[in-house]
């Protein structure tokens, strides 16, 4: 049995004030008091403690209720910043983000990230420095980073990425490598379940209902918020999706294993198919050589070849969304990644896929949707990493040592 003593206490309570204070836009304290059941000199306590600290403020006065009207409090949002990364396979993101998750500086760059981690992690260090430097109070309003990869984490080895999907990556450490140059807290997860926290937080599931997200981009993955918290599974590989098999007779390898859903509907398979179908669509206009952006481009115009190689990226998707609705059976399904651009040319035959391999009604009904969230949303989740610790013990962030400015000591 674990024995709480009176700073555990405090912690708890001091976090319960304030992810309540952060969910409404204004509060006073008596009704923070009347909330939570705490006294009025607790609340008050706390509450003052959060102001010393910066992190909330008095915002103006309540409606009375035929006593003096009522001093109001919120979160200072912009007194603090919260910085997010997301490492894809072939590009980089980084956000600065409110307390309230709204972007204040944002930058995407293509690079190889799969092959070149040293190049990776210097490139990752500027754009931080750079996002850093012009924020208010440039690093001291910094709390914490967070770091979006497109590998499984595990609890054991939470800084590292997974030698089997990203062996240049293998024996670096990226927790400790950006904690020891920037000094401040940092926390990684994979991309797909930092989707789904994104869409928690700020999207599809803000009414607070379980989700299922999907990131359909270079590779597949999928995230899953259960019962109001990401589901890792025993060693962190929960949603790894895209290496699923979806059709064994299929010859083609791409990405992953074998026939798995990558190795179907990834970046490479849509652009590989595209080549191998344009001697059937004579009619198309699409490049030779085209990128994804060209491919989206001219999906969007209706080329022939783009739909057709669409509609069976739309076949296999909804085979591996109906299994996985079978299993979970979530009430929605959000769709991310760079390939959910092209629309309904996808939407459309995956949802009817799903309504043709479900049998109950009750799983017909998920709502299978694309992201309303920017194309920064992995690194949005990752930032939202860094908030959800801030609301859960404030003290931890806002009483360490500030590094100098320009990153680390």
């Amino acid at each position: 049995m674990r024995v709480f003593d009176t700073g555990d206490i405090r912690s708890h309570n001091t976090s319960m004030v304030l992810k309540l204070i952060w969910s409404e836009l204004a509060m006073s304290r008596a009704e923070v008091a009347r909330r939570l059941g705490m006294s009025r000199s607790t609340v008050s306590n706390i509450v003052s403690s959060l102001q010393a600290m910066g992190i909330v403020h008095e915002v103006g006065e309540g409606l009375s209720k035929g006593g003096r009207r009522p001093i109001l409090v919120g979160i200072a949002q912009e007194s603090h910043f919260l910085l997010g990364v997301e490492l894809g396979a072939r590009h980089l993101s980084v956000v600065a983000c409110t307390l309230r998750g709204q972007i204040v500086s944002s930058a995407v760059e293509e690079y190889s990230v799969q092959t070149d981690p040293q190049g990776t992690l210097t490139r990752v260090e500027a754009l931080l420095d750079e996002m850093a430097q012009s924020l208010p109070g440039t690093w001291s309003g910094v709390l914490g980073i967070g770091l979006g990869v497109p590998s499984p984490v595990h609890d054991e080895n939470p800084g590292r990425l997974s030698p089997q999907i990203l062996p240049a990556w293998a024996g670096i450490d990226l927790i400790g490598y950006f904690e020891n140059r920037f000094q401040l807290p940092v926390f990684m997860e994979n991309d797909a379940n930092l989707g789904a926290l994104a869409e928690q937080w700020w999207g599809h599931g803000e009414d607070g209902q379980d989700l299922t997200y999907i990131k359909v981009a270079t590779g597949v993955g999928s995230g899953h918020i259960i019962h109001g918290e990401i589901y890792r599974g025993s060693r962190g590989y929960a949603g790894e999706v895209g290496h699923t098999a979806i059709e064994p007779s299929d010859p083609r390898l791409n990405y992953g294993m074998r026939s798995s859903l990558t190795s179907l509907v990834g970046t490479e398979a849509i652009l590989g198919r595209s080549k191998a179908l344009r001697s059937r669509f004579t009619e198309s206009e699409l490049l030779e050589e085209p990128t994804l952006a060209d491919f989206i481009a001219a999906c969007a115009e209706g080329d022939p070849l783009c739909v057709a190689v669409m509609e069976e990226v739309g076949v296999y998707l909804g085979v591996a969304i109906a299994n996985l609705l079978h299993i979970l059976n979530p009430p929605i399904v959000v769709l991310g990644g760079a390939v959910t651009a092209v629309g309904e040319c996808l939407f459309h035959p995956l949802r009817q896929t799903v309504r043709d391999r479900t049998l109950w009604g009750a799983i017909k009904e998920c709502e299978i949707v694309r992201t309303k969230l920017s194309e920064n949303a992995i690194a949005v989740g990752a930032s939202t990493l860094v908030l959800r610790a801030v609301l859960g013990d404030p003290a931890q962030f806002l009483t360490r040592h500030v590094p100098a400015i320009g990153g680390g000591t």
